[in-house]
């Protein structure tokens, strides 16, 4: 399965050391329930665990009120058919079942368990797998060679009451066919009339051509070929599933299949398919080239043989990107959330029809954004949505909940649609997908970002990163010798043409940059001399570089605390507004989406009138993203409710706030689980201005209890931090948390280089 974006090459060591780092895979299970308390037990176990057993022996389907089995999938397989990889057996597999298990939860809140059978046997697969559907509200077979995946399938779904899809064969099918329903409205083609040429005769070739079949294809406009050649009738055994596609056609090899053909779809290998091929085809061809990870054709080379030709590879860097994720998560949740007992026909045209529908909108700015795109609308070059449109959660879901409906094979109805959307929604949060939008709208215009400590092989190993995906252009700074022995011993090697620069080794520019910083700095204390011997700090030669126009962005502080970066920043740039603040925000993503939390690194003791400052500045950051703030201003009183010192100044700043932004949503001075229960708030506060709405800015009254605040939530809440943003400054420098990983490394310089293409438009 491809990504939404191009990822740099991953050394096998990269990859292990990401599997084994503790905890040990990528998935874990956590308790939805208290279990702190000797109550708390009691209900959980024994005795009170009785009652809801007792509920489900009278009434099965109670398993879905009192368990969590609406809400879990089983992703299984025997290990037989697995990516690229092949029959590994099914212990080999698990670091691929584990990575599915992620992906349903990041895009559609489900909850999995992998499940790996040691059974190649289909009937011993099949009789432990059907074994186990009491524990699942659905089951996703997955990398299960050809041709026993399809009785398996079948027969699953015959002996199993909840749903059974084999994704390898219709995730594909799904997406394509809403890709060959947006083509042929393209090129004003009948779908019974087109004929079809499919390559390749696997799982999933023999399940979309099967799909098309019922989206309207003719059994006898289709050409089926294999490794042997065109399947014709009575070469292929009766009893195997191809045998529905052997054509009775004079048809004697590919050339011949593709002259005057409408469709190709490639699921093969690459490269079988020439440009001459593609000429042959009639008008406005269509050609589904999905072969991974070379396509049978590549994308450009059919373009270029065809101008009129429409082209879809399984590749992230050409348009119209086939990628399984586009369907699976969304038709699992649709068929979860009212207990559909099947995965049918119906509810995957369902799926197809949103996805195609979805394409034909108007594509939201925020989605632009992350892919770099201002063009992307419905067209030649994007028949499908892309991997990370929020909108497919909220289109695909409800589309085939629906359907499930419509067909009788759902336990439970839903009335309130608009109510289930915002539930969609509140499952997975907007901050699953925020890191996404930050490297996608960055990667849109690569800015020069200066990488201060690049002699640190974390930091190097992360401008590695951030330069082969294109993030940004770094530029590093440190001891060069050392640099680049660690390039030559990591074999870093897309960084061979990066600048490197020692401030120790380049008096012409230190001396530049000194000048710059006497006339800045002459009427503080800072003497020439002073100027020059700061230039050889890197912080305030890096600095200096983003002031002079040198560099775009300047990340720093992996090995040096915040005070030491912040203040050489303020010393060269300055703050955004003559005798303006600074303040720091952290970015906390946790499961019910992504928040801001400010002050958390710069202002000890605020006054009200810093705090109000504070406010504005992290309503510009959160707009920053196409979200709007609302914000709570915290304390340990309730309005009014406690009359410190702290309290009175935390009411003053709400008061001053909305006098000064009438358009921002703010409301406080109230306890921080009071600003999240909206039915508490609701009962107790139902003057708040913050009613009813999803609190996503946090102001916190002091330095300590922000900069605690976000420590907990990624210590002990899990939350995934990116930070610390510093707001204010004249141009993007970001300070970097003390010993920061790989990865939080790469997500501010994503940040900063965004900024400064922000900054720059």
């Amino acid at each position: 399965m491809n990504t939404p974006h191009e990822t740099p090459a991953v050394s096998p060591e990269d990859a292990l050391r990401y599997h084994a780092a503790p905890p040990a895979g990528k998935i874990q299970t956590v308790p939805s329930k208290p279990l702190s308390t000797q109550y708390d037990l009691s209900l959980a176990y024994s005795p009170g665990v009785a009652a809801p057993c007792l509920e489900i022996a009278k009434r099965p389907d109670d398993a879905y009120r009192y368990t969590a089995k609406g809400n879990l999938v089983a992703v299984i397989s025997n290990g037989t058919a697995v990516l690229g990889l092949g029959d590994i057996g099914p212990l080999a597999s698990k670091p691929v079942m584990e990575g599915k298990a992620g992906l349903f939860k990041k895009f559609a809140g489900i909850d999995v368990f992998d499940i790996e059978v040691d059974a190649s046997d289909p009937d011993a697969f099949i009789e432990t797998v059907a074994r186990l559907q009491p524990t699942f509200g659905g089951i996703n077979l997955e990398d299960i060679k050809a041709p026993e995946c399809f009785r398996i399938e079948a027969e699953l779904r015959r002996r199993c009451s909840i749903p059974v899809m084999h994704d390898d064969q219709h995730g594909t099918a799904i997406i394509t066919g809403a890709a060959l329903i947006n083509a042929l409205l393209l090129v004003e083609k009948r779908i019974e009339e087109i004929r079809l040429v499919v390559l390749g005769a696997g799982a999933a070739a023999v399940a979309c051509t099967r799909f098309y079949v019922t989206l309207g294809v003719r059994h006898k406009n289709i050409v089926m070929i294999d490794a042997d050649g065109v399947l014709r009738r009575g070469r292929v055994d009766a009893e195997s599933p191809h045998a529905e596609f052997a054509t009775d056609r004079d048809v004697a090899d590919l050339t011949a299949a593709l002259r005057d053909a409408d469709v190709l779809l490639g699921l093969s290998v690459g490269n079988l398919v020439t440009a001459d091929h593609v000429r042959s085809m009639a008008r406005d061809p269509i050609i589904f080239a999905l072969a991974n990870p070379e396509p049978e054709i590549p994308y450009a080379v059919a373009r270029a043989a065809r101008a009129d030709a429409i082209v879809a590879t399984g590749r992230s860097d050409t348009p119209n990107q086939v990628n399984n994720v586009l369907g699976f998560p969304y038709i699992f949740r649709g068929a979860l959330d009212v207990g559909a007992r099947d995965i049918n026909d119906g509810m995957m045209i369902a799926a197809s029809l949103a996805l195609a529908r979805l394409a034909r909108e108007p594509v939201p700015d925020a989605v632009l954004r992350a892919y770099g795109r201002d063009g992307l609308r419905f067209g030649r070059d994007y028949l499908i949505p892309t991997p990370f449109d929020p909108r497919l959660l909220t289109t695909v879901a409800p589309a085939v909940a629906r359907a499930a409906m419509e067909s009788g094979v759902a336990r439970y109805s839903i009335s309130d649609w608009t109510q289930y959307e915002t539930d969609l929604l509140t499952r997975v949060g907007v901050g699953q997908k925020l890191v996404s939008v930050i490297i996608g709208r960055a990667q849109r215009s690569p800015q020069r970002v200066v990488f201060a400590e690049a002699d640190d092989y974390t930091v190097l190993k992360a401008a590695e990163i951030v330069q082969s995906q294109q993030i940004a252009k770094p530029i590093l700074l440190g001891r060069v010798e050392r640099i680049e022995s660690l390039i030559r011993e990591h074999q870093l090697s897309a960084l061979d043409g990066c600048e490197r620069i020692d401030p120790r080794t380049d008096p012409q520019r230190c001396l530049r940059y000194a000048d710059a910083l006497y006339q800045k700095r002459q009427r503080k204390g800072v003497t020439r001399l002073d100027a020059c011997r700061m230039m050889r700090d890197r912080n305030y030669f890096g600095s200096a570089m983003v002031e002079a126009g040198d560099a775009d962005a300047m990340v720093s502080g992996h090995n040096k605390e915040y005070p030491k970066i912040v203040r050489p920043a303020l010393h060269v740039i300055g703050t955004e507004r003559p005798g303006g603040r600074v303040a720091g925000m952290y970015i906390v993503q946790a499961n019910g989406g992504a928040y801001f939390f400010a002050d958390t690194t710069v202002h000890v003791d605020p006054s009200v009138e810093e705090l109000v400052e504070i406010i504005r500045l992290s309503a510009h950051t959160v707009r920053f993203f196409q979200i709007e703030p609302v914000i709570a201003v915290l304390s340990h009183s309730n309005f009014g409710s406690t009359r410190s010192a702290e309290a009175e100044k935390m009411r003053e700043v709400v008061a001053v706030a909305r006098n000064r932004f009438p358009d921002l949503l703010i409301d406080g001075e109230m306890q921080a689980n009071i600003a999240f229960d909206r039915t508490l708030q609701t009962r107790s506060y139902p003057f708040s201005a913050t009613n009813g709405k999803a609190v996503n800015t946090l102001i916190f009254p002091n330095l300590s209890a922000g900069n605690i605040a976000y420590k907990l939530m990624g210590e002990l809440g899990g939350a995934e931090l990116i930070g610390p943003i510093l707001m204010g400054m004249g141009k993007p420098v970001h300070i970097l948390q003390m010993g920061s990983s790989v990865r939080e490394i790469v997500n501010m310089a994503a940040f900063a280089a965004m900024e400064a293409a922000e900054r720059a438009t």
